[in-house]
């Protein structure tokens, strides 16, 4: 990592007015009524679906280089916006207006024997900074969710987004200024590069708390090399265990949900695990859809043995268990039996999303008691771990550390609480 001295004074100074910038725009926002940050949001609504043709026109550029540069399918999905997408994300702002505002919320209250009335009051973070990479969505998600809990952003999307991100950043800016807040609100440093992300890992006098998103090289930078606080969005190596219990019709339907519906992102499965009782009932039906909709297999012999002539398989490898693949790929094992799961993802889970498909009700209760993850399921698809699925409007990311916050963050997340108390007079014998 470039130490700050080491970083072209231009950039310094221009990253910390940003931030000292957004810093004072906090303040402001931290007394706002509701209905002052909803009017904001109602104008970002608006504001999109008006600029959505510019938005387009900019976010095509930045497609069209990501070819020229090899980027990959997935992460082209990741990067592309379109029309649909647009609106889709200019209705998620009015689910986030719908949703209550945790500022100013009494976590715990009562009255201490002195008399003194203690509560302790929900709060806005303050500054929040983001580092994200190719996903010009993530800007109006992580805006408008700080935004109603009463908090300033500043963000740095990655130079692969560099020109959708500026444009939308522009859009929202123009947007809550045109509601009377700062425009400062929400802030970007695209145009700083790299060397600006590293000086707002450094801005620990104005920035609050630091979340990146990401592979696991740009989340591990910042959690190693930020003095900011970080709240750490893991990457997603998803399992799925197929109990021998579980029918043929819930196997094939939620593996290939999980795996296919979006593949590009942190909830798509990675990993199969299937009980050797149910592996010659449920694997061909399964690997057979998945054939079909292109899947290539990571197996052994034992497992490719049960797949179609047509379908590409590769001998995994101790590497494959670990992987993120953010692609139709999937690792597939053969195991004798719950306990055989367990042991499995404990040593290769990255605490993103586990799911167990049974009917037994004993083995669902001690896969999500001995699972250690930030969201189980039982008999569900994994891509429900998702903040607008879980009713959180969207989310910032889905958060795999234990401190603070733990799996999709919401609005409710990205506040802190004080301390109030209340007295007459009382003093401390």
């Amino acid at each position: 990592m470039t130490a700050v001295s080491e970083i072209h004074p231009k950039t310094v100074r221009g990253v910390t007015r940003v931030v000292r910038n957004a810093k004072s725009a906090a303040a402001h926002l931290a007394i706002s009524s509701t209905a002052e940050k909803d009017a904001g949001l109602r104008a970002i609504a608006d504001a999109l679906r008006e600029n959505s043709d510019r938005i387009v026109k900019a976010n095509e550029v930045d497609i069209a280089a990501g070819i020229d540069n090899g980027m990959n399918a997935g992460l082209l999905d990741r990067l592309r916006l379109d029309h649909d997408r647009i609106e889709a994300i200019a209705t998620s702002v009015g689910t986030i207006i719908d949703l209550d505002d945790p500022v100013g919320n009494v976590v715990v209250g009562r009255v201490l024997p002195n008399g003194i009335r203690l509560t302790q009051n929900r709060v806005p973070m303050g500054v929040i900074g983001a580092i994200y990479e190719a996903r010009p969505n993530v800007t109006v998600d992580i805006a408008i969710l700080a935004l109603k809990a009463g908090n300033a952003t500043v963000l740095r999307g990655g130079s692969a987004a560099q020109n959708t991100n500026t444009e939308i950043v522009s859009v929202l800016r123009k947007a809550v200024e045109s509601a009377g807040l700062p425009a400062d609100s929400i802030n970007g440093i695209d145009q700083y590069g790299r060397d600006g992300a590293t000086v707002l890992m450094n801005a620990r006098d104005y920035v609050d708390l630091l979340i990146p998103r990401g592979g696991a090289e740009l989340i591990n930078t910042v959690v190693q090399e930020s003095l900011v606080p970080v709240i750490e969005t893991g990457i997603g190596n998803v399992h799925m265990f197929i109990d021998s219990s579980a029918t043929v019709k819930n196997s094939v339907d939620l593996v290939v949900n999980s795996k296919t519906h979006r593949p590009s992102v942190c909830n798509s499965l990675e990993t199969l695990l299937v009980h050797e009782k149910a592996a010659k009932r449920v694997l061909p039906k399964i690997l057979d859809r998945l054939d079909k909709a292109g899947v290539v297999l990571h197996a052994d012999t034992t497992v490719a043995a049960l797949a179609p002539e047509t379908m590409k398989v590769k001998r995994v490898s101790r590497r494959d268990w670990a992987k993120e693949y953010l692609d139709l790929e999937l690792a597939v094992k053969v195991v004798s039996g719950i306990d055989e799961a367990i042991e499995h993802i404990r040593a290769y889970s990255s605490g993103h999303t586990e799911v167990i498909v049974t009917k037994d009700l004993d083995n669902a209760e001690t896969f999500v008691t001995a699972i250690d993850a930030a969201a189980v399921g039982v008999n569900v698809s994994t891509r429900f771990t998702d903040g607008g699925e879980l009713g959180f409007g969207a989310e910032v990311g889905i958060s795999t550390q234990k401190l603070h916050a733990r799996g999709p963050m919401g609005v409710e997340q990205l506040t802190t609480t004080k301390w109030v108390m209340i007295g007459n007079g009382q003093i401390r014998n």
